[in-house]
């Protein structure tokens, strides 16, 4: 457990975006790690095992709250208001550059947790799960359109929050 707390909780909370959420479902993970113990101990894939379950455990509790955080995120942008355009510009390749890698991991969660789910849960299969567009698609059933503008729309978002004035980091 303690060689994948970090990878298993990691997971969890980029996919749902809270902390809470996301200690519920290691818990579950590797409670249900606990019951495979025997097959899981000797075996040298325990950690895409685990990682799997709780990719999948993140989905199914986002899909079972689906309509909660639709709800809300709709809610907190507005009914009326149109989707924000398109960034045309990329965070400074210099950016991340003198921030040592907890700083930079702190960053990056920070901004994928302003995303609304709709675009995090997109973005963070494609780039930190390896899943493809048609993959993401199916496992949220949306449409592959859908995913394609989302996943857009988060790196625009990022892009943004990444260009704060005076280039210090994500706008809280």
């Amino acid at each position: 457990m303690r060689s994948y707390q970090n990878m298993v909780y990691s997971t969890a909370v980029r996919l749902t975006g809270d902390r809470a959420q996301a200690e519920d479902i290691s818990q579950e993970v590797f409670l249900r790690a606990h019951d495979h113990y025997a097959t899981l101990r000797t075996s040298p894939s325990a950690g895409g095992w685990l990682k799997t379950v709780a990719t999948n455990l993140s989905l199914n509790h986002l899909q079972r709250y689906r309509w909660r955080w639709r709800f809300f995120s709709e809610f907190s942008r507005g009914a009326n208001e149109e989707d924000p355009a398109e960034a045309d510009f990329a965070a400074p390749d210099a950016f991340f550059a003198g921030i040592d890698e907890a700083d930079r991991s702190r960053l990056v969660e920070r901004a994928l947790a302003a995303l609304p789910a709709h675009q995090r849960l997109p973005l963070v299969l494609f780039h930190f799960e390896g899943l493809s567009y048609g993959e993401i698609a199916a496992r949220l059933k949306v449409s592959l359109a859908k995913v394609k503008t989302d996943i857009l729309r988060a790196r625009a978002a990022l892009a943004k929050s990444f260009a704060a004035p005076g280039g210090k980091g994500p706008v809280s």
